[in-house]
């Protein structure tokens, strides 16, 4: 049998496709290049483009033509390409609002949408995903959604209107962990280079129908036609051409983004099953899209451009299937569950909302809240190296359970707060203020100077409950916050990151969990509001990345170890586990500070993805070499996991 792939490997998968994209991008483009060079020679050798005259014996190779050719018709693909690739630049979110998504409030009283922000929250809490914002296409009654973005950081979630109302808790939450598991995989990255590709070859085929139409009609009561017919001809028959031939290269795309898109949906059902441990809940999904009326096809005019991103079929059935992005649903379903015969019951037209979903996270029929362990200061827990990256990307056992837990252990007052910006801003002060009066008192003075009044007062009214917040919730409580965030403006989030970074060097010394929550904070929100750039593989070797490597591993043996032997002894299993033994030293405690990890950081997060996986390994041996995992390495890890791009479950719920 063979192997299944890890999450490093998928994404290292996933990344090498798209550069085979490209190179079926260059071939296409030569091919259609070549095609209309024949076209154009043909019509010249015929004498039609050239003032009517008849060239004897015309040259097959004309470098000449040749290069106007590929400059126009090269130029004009290109041109499409990168036009949509620059539309889609703003990542899921431009692609969602493209096909008429709404984004979803976090304070919506909506109670569909309510369940609907729960359910991604316990699947991004239990993943270690940063939680995606959720959009809504209003406009459209089938049952279908998709996950879009170009890293787990700027991902959305994006649903119909009729998954909304149509599927119950465990059905839905089985349609969200299958586009949990895109987001994981490293499909949506492709995905979004596959539509700038389809749309530059269609940009061709468009041009040319509108030059044969508008050639084809023009001229007819002109007093010079016999002058220009055959010019005018000429550019019908290249016209012509490149509409056919365009339109050809356009099917062929479509066929590679069939070929690749089929077989990630498999994996993506099967992964939905293994994360939910439900497979009555995709199953019962997909029966209802066979059964429903209006099925999975959805009526926006763009729904092709994106027809391989939804979860199921969104256009009308292909001929013999070829050019359909998704499997057969009877397959599907069949693979989920054997017995299937094939018939469809007829969909229901009531409510999928079993109840109100207006409450914690975890309080609907599907999930049942496991409460968090108390976990002391020095939580013994027993966790291996290898363990922990075989968890990235997945969801452990009971792990949604467990998240619900999480989320539901926070105090009520401080989740509905972070249902809103204001109150998101106040939870993020709260979690930062120290626990000394005086540095406190001096915290709260900077908080109320630098923020706007609403949130000082939100902040004020929150303080008895943010005392009650228990350190295994925090982070996730951190992560709400976050996720709300990206709804403040650009302006309020600058001031908002300014003032976080004065607050957490207040007392003149950055704890774990403050450095914890800064790295999430810019890692998450930096690039969504134009102050940083998506990280992209510029590391494909160990050795440029050795300082780098050095440094953090230095910094978590440090804060894990009440002393230089055991510091030492830390850093010795981390190097053993990256494979550098005898090749890096352990740095000065004074050298291997919060803040001087943040570089370091930034550049192993440009690694690719088999680099990175050496390297979260290596960090994990560090913070467990004295078999006992802390809170706070935890939330190191955490960070760095989150930092490089990985999805980490949380460390504690192997406790439970």
């Amino acid at each position: 049998m063979m192997r299944a792939m890890n999450f490093f490997e998928h994404q290292e998968a996933a990344r090498r496709r798209t550069s085979l994209l490209v190179g079926y991008y260059a071939l296409a483009v030569g091919a259609i290049i070549v095609s209309l060079y024949a076209v154009a020679l043909t019509v010249f050798r015929q004498g039609v483009a050239v003032h009517g005259s008849q060239p004897a014996d015309a040259p097959l190779w004309d470098p000449g033509l040749f290069a106007v050719v590929a400059l126009g018709v090269g130029g004009l693909i290109l041109i499409g390409t990168l036009y949509k690739i620059a539309t889609l630049r703003g990542g899921g979110e431009a692609v969602a609002t493209m096909l008429g998504g709404r984004p979803v409030a976090p304070n919506t009283t909506d109670l569909h949408e309510r369940r609907l922000l729960n359910i991604v929250e316990e699947m991004a809490v239990a993943s270690g995903t940063p939680i995606p914002r959720v959009f809504v296409l209003d406009d459209e009654q089938a049952i279908n959604a998709f996950a879009a973005g170009f890293t787990p950081a700027d991902a959305v979630v994006t649903v119909t209107r009729g998954t909304l109302e149509k599927l119950t808790r465990d059905e839905l939450q089985g349609v969200i962990a299958h586009e949990f598991s895109h987001i994981f995989n490293g499909d949506m990255r492709l995905n979004i280079r596959l539509m700038g590709v389809l749309y530059g070859i269609l940009v061709l085929s468009l041009a040319g129908y509108w030059m044969f139409r508008i050639t084809a009609n023009t001229g007819s009561g002109s007093r010079s036609r016999k002058e220009k017919g055959n010019a005018l001809g000429a550019i019908v028959i290249l016209g012509l051409a490149m509409w056919i031939i365009g339109y050809i290269g356009v099917i062929f795309a479509r066929l590679i983004k069939s070929a690749v898109s089929r077989q990630r949906e498999y994996l993506a059902d099967a992964s939905a099953v293994q994360f939910t441990r439900n497979p009555l809940g995709i199953g019962g999904a997909l029966k209802k899209i066979g059964g429903f009326a209006a099925g999975s096809r959805l009526l926006s005019p763009h729904a092709e451009q994106a027809s391989h991103l939804f979860f199921a079929n969104g256009l009308r059935d292909s001929v013999f299937g070829l050019m359909a992005t998704h499997p057969p649903l009877v397959e599907r379903i069949r693979r989920i569950d054997p017995q299937f015969d094939g018939n469809f019951a007829a969909t229901a037209g009531g409510d999928g909302l079993m109840e109100s979903d207006d409450a914690p996270a975890g309080s609907l029929v599907g999930v049942t809240p496991v409460a968090p362990p108390p976990l002391p200061t020095a939580a013994q827990v027993a966790i291996r190296p290898g363990a922990i990256v075989n968890t990235i990307g997945t969801l452990p056992t009971e792990g949604l359970a467990y998240a619900a837990g999480l989320l539901s252990a926070i105090p009520a007052p401080l989740r509905m707060a972070c249902r809103e910006t204001d109150g998101a801003q106040a939870v993020v002060y709260g979690l930062l203020l120290s626990q000394d009066a005086a540095v406190r008192a001096a915290q709260r003075d900077q908080i109320a100077a630098a923020a706007p009044e609403d949130v000082t007062r939100r902040l004020d009214e929150l303080a008895p409950h943010m005392a009650a917040v228990s350190p295994e919730t925090r982070l996730p409580l951190a992560d709400v916050a976050i996720a709300t965030l990206r709804h403040l403006p650009a302006d309020g989030y600058a001031a908002l990151r300014t003032a976080i970074f004065a607050l957490a060097a207040a007392d003149d010394k950055i704890t774990i969990f403050e450095y914890a929550v800064m790295r999430l904070l810019t890692r998450r929100l930096d690039a969504a509001f134009g102050m940083a750039r998506r990280p992209v593989v510029r590391y494909t070797t160990l050795e440029p990345l050795l300082a780098d490597c050095d440094l953090v591993l230095s910094g978590l043996a440090w804060f894990g170890s009440d002393s230089a032997p055991e510091a030492q002894q830390a850093f010795a299993q981390g190097l053993a586990e990256l494979g550098c033994t005898g090749r890096l030293e352990l740095r000065p405690q004074k050298e291997a500070t919060l803040t001087a990890l943040d570089p370091a950081l930034d550049r192993l997060a440009q690694a690719t993805p088999p680099l990175k996986q050496k390297i979260l390994a290596a960090a994990a041996a560090c913070v467990s070499a004295d078999g006992r995992v802390t809170v706070d390495e935890a939330e190191a890890l955490h960070a760095v996991a989150d930092t490089l791009g990985c999805p980490m479950p949380p460390l504690m719920a192997q406790a439970a």
